[in-house]
């Protein structure tokens, strides 16, 4: 690993990368990954929704 991206952690000394002490955010992966999925779930029933509603008025 690259010299510059090796850090110490302060509380144990352990050899850590530099992303892992200044993370962007610190919530929970599974909230972010549930969401995502309900959202990608929903946009894709809603496709589904349009497509029905559009053959139902066709004919």
């Amino acid at each position: 690993m690259p010299q510059h991206l090796v850090i110490k952690d302060k509380a144990t000394g352990e050899i850590m990368n530099q992303f892992e002490e200044d993370v962007q955010s610190k919530r929970n992966d599974l909230i972010d990954s549930g969401m995502g999925f309900i959202y990608s779930f929903g946009f894709f029933t809603l496709i589904f929704v349009i497509g029905i509603v559009i053959k139902l008025i066709a004919g």
